[in-house]
């Protein structure tokens, strides 16, 4: 970890974020687990797949 993860932490131990705040990154934090667990389940949609160029 580096210096600035620790004061970050030190932010947010000494001022905690607004109830707001915590339901936004919560929310964030799902989104992201869901996609990922999609992924992992169904496979990688072929359409998002960026194709290869020419050199």
């Amino acid at each position: 970890m580096n210096l600035f993860w620790l004061l970050r932490l030190r932010k947010w131990a000494t001022h905690p974020p607004s109830a707001k705040m915590r339901w936004l990154i919560l929310g964030v934090v799902l989104a992201s687990l869901a996609l990922y667990f999609y992924e992992q389940a169904f496979g990688w949609p072929e359409w998002l797949t960026v194709n290869k160029g020419r050199r």
